[in-house]
């Protein structure tokens, strides 16, 4: 493209000299021709000279321009334009390093996941069967959102939706679409769902979107806004038959983009949750196949309270290190719990809790449960509330009250105050200062907070029994359902 504005430019100036060496000595010779007696110098004829050797010039150079030009672009130097446009032809001449994988793990490679593998065996089924749901019509969501703490196994469970569909595999981190230079991620986006759609069906696996899916405030940020912005350009560009499913994962879905969650989008929502006591079982049972071992397995489920799954291969793999170091077969207990304080102590994330400490989670989930009368499992975050478009006084109230349940339970089932689950307080003391700022319900939040706290207080003290009961089903199950009540 350089290279032709170039000759274009020389053809130019060859054309134009010509042009004015004739027009100047057709000029002379009328001169010449009207005012020859008066001609005293040898000037006229010195110009004559001069613009027949031009137009001589002119013609040469139109003749030898292609040895012109190839002289000039060897002794021009390189201005920053073309430099720049060089730098962008090479880019887009670049191939793209995005290319699909097979994954050859299945969902019988994963245990402790019967919740969700319910809600995926549809999208398996229509990337393995579609004309089972065109032919009536239906269209699977374009994207599923796998929300949970960090390793739960977010991204096994999307590799083995691609590994039990069989379909091309996608991976991409929110983090690689994050680029110095503005254009740049929107540019990589554009080209990941080209190659899914070479490719269809396909999955396509965005982890940790919240890298490029948070919400767009007053302190903008170029470069994200316009991956954002191709990301939901794209999702919008394809139908759902196109074959093309798009999953991703993230443990903060408070801080994306509303734009991200809408119908037609990432509508889809599945929420992994940390294993319960039987999914550890299931998943020590997975690691530990085909492997020699000697101590009580379900001892060891209810021993590793708060462990993900990535925290439980880490205990199985650490303990099968110290079993070689003593040059033996067996893992035996002593294995185990050298591996345990190697976590406590080397992995600050994970969430280890002994009797008493498993015992004030309980009580603190156990009173939840009651209040909101929901299912209620021993690692929840948050709390079920009441979620009205116009919400009344009392349902206000309610919510508070929910959010309070839990730290209340606690101060009246251990007669002390415990320092635990700050953000559900918080959450509390959020929505009493709308009441009174906003809404104009109330005059005071301390004194709000105070009268719905000693109310719960009282009935909390009135069914501690109730509250009991239900802690012990949580110990037990580490969940407790509908039917507990």
């Amino acid at each position: 493209m350089l290279q032709n504005s170039d000759k274009n430019k020389l053809d130019k100036n060859i054309k134009l000299m010509a042009m004015s060496a004739i027009i100047l000595l057709v000029l002379f010779l009328y001169t010449l021709y009207k005012s020859g007696q008066h001609i005293q110098s040898n000037s006229y004829y010195f110009g004559i000279v001069f613009l027949l050797f031009l137009l001589a010039f002119a013609v040469f150079a139109k003749l030898k321009q292609k040895k012109i030009r190839e002289i000039l672009n060897k002794n021009t130097p390189t201005t920053f334009s073309s430099t720049l446009q060089t730098v962008q032809e090479k880019s887009d001449e670049t191939p793209s390093n995005i290319t699909a994988i097979t994954s050859n793990i299945t969902f019988n490679d994963i245990a402790g996941i019967s919740e969700v593998k319910g809600e995926l065996e549809e999208i398996v089924e229509f990337l393995n069967e579609p004309s089972k749901f065109l032919k009536y019509g239906v269209k699977l969501p374009k994207g599923v959102l796998l929300v949970g703490p960090p390793g739960v196994g977010k991204t096994l469970i999307a590799r083995a939706v691609a590994g039990e569909a069989d379909v091309p595999f996608f991976y991409q981190s929110g983090a690689s679409f994050v680029q110095i230079y503005v254009g740049m991620g929107a540019k990589k986006v554009r080209e990941l769902f080209m190659k899914a759609k070479q490719n269809a069906p396909a999955i396509v696996f965005i982890d940790e979107i919240d890298a490029i899916g948070k919400k767009r405030g007053g302190k903008t940020n170029d470069e994200r806004e316009s991956t954002l912005n191709e990301l939901l350009t794209q999702m919008d560009g394809f139908e759902g038959d196109s074959g093309v499913i798009v999953i991703a994962a993230t443990n903060k879905i408070d801080v994306l983009d509303e734009a991200l969650l809408r119908a037609g989008r990432f509508d889809r929502r599945v929420f992994v949750n940390l294993p319960n006591i039987e999914d550890r079982k299931k998943i020590l049972e997975l690691y530990l196949k085909s492997k020699h071992y000697e101590f009580d397995l379900d001892k060891l489920a209810h021993e590793t309270s708060g462990f993900s799954s990535a925290a439980l291969a880490t205990l199985i793999n650490e303990a099968l290190l110290n079993m070689i170091k003593r040059e033996d077969k067996v893992v035996k207990i002593e294995d185990i719990e050298l591996a345990k304080n190697k976590l406590e102590f080397g992995k600050k994330e994970t969430l280890i809790l002994d009797e008493i400490q498993k015992e004030i989670l309980a009580v603190y989930q156990a009173s939840k449960a009651y209040i909101t009368k929901k299912k209620v499992r021993l690692f929840d975050e948050g709390v079920n509330t009441i979620n009205s478009v116009y919400p009344s006084y009392e349902e206000l109230l309610e919510n508070i009250k929910r959010y309070l349940s839990g730290s209340i339970g606690v101060e009246v089932i251990k007669k002390q105050k415990y320092a635990i689950n700050s953000q559900d307080i918080n959450k509390a003391y959020e929505l009493a200062l709308k009441i009174v700022d906003e809404y104009k319900m109330a005059k005071d939040v301390d004194e709000l907070i105070e009268n719905i706290s000693n109310q719960l207080r009282t009935d909390l003290s009135n069914k501690a029994d109730e509250i009991n009961r239900l802690k012990e089903i949580m110990i037990k199950n580490e969940e407790i359902t509908l039917d507990d009540f």
